[in-house]
């Protein structure tokens, strides 16, 4: 399962939502990634990097997933999820057009609160927590 940004940052924050689900899936022993597009997000929000307390904890988490990243495979995928949903008049951000396509190549469920983005994607599987 990949790990959206929303979902990481949430667990950062300790929301009790985003706790609750970690710890489901870890009894579950789910397999858990996360993606280059994520780590970029994550780093564009961090406004005070000379947090070093914050750095770690982003740090650790980060450090205990998989990462998957954009490769051109899945860039075309994501590109091409981009284009339709913008002719659609249905855009999304374009990070998460990328996270979509590296899901669907990948094969992976998505975890995330951002069912009004990612609802639009067809074929990609969501789970909302």
């Amino acid at each position: 399962m990949i790990l959206d940004t929303c979902f990481i940052i949430d667990l950062l924050n300790n929301q009790e939502d985003a706790v609750r689900k970690a710890q489901e899936l870890e009894r579950k022993n789910i397999p858990l990634f996360t993606t280059s597009i994520t780590v970029f997000e994550i780093w564009q929000g961090v406004a005070d990097m000379n947090n070093k307390n914050k750095l770690a904890r982003i740090n650790i988490l980060l450090e205990g997933l998989a990462l998957l990243n954009l490769d051109c495979e899945n860039a075309k995928i994501g590109g091409g999820i981009h284009s339709e949903l913008y002719t659609q008049g249905k855009p999304i951000q374009p990070e998460d057009s990328m996270i979509a396509g590296i899901c669907l190549k990948e094969r992976q469920k998505l975890l995330t609160k951002n069912k009004k983005h990612f609802g639009r994607i067809k074929g990609l599987e969501l789970e909302i927590y």
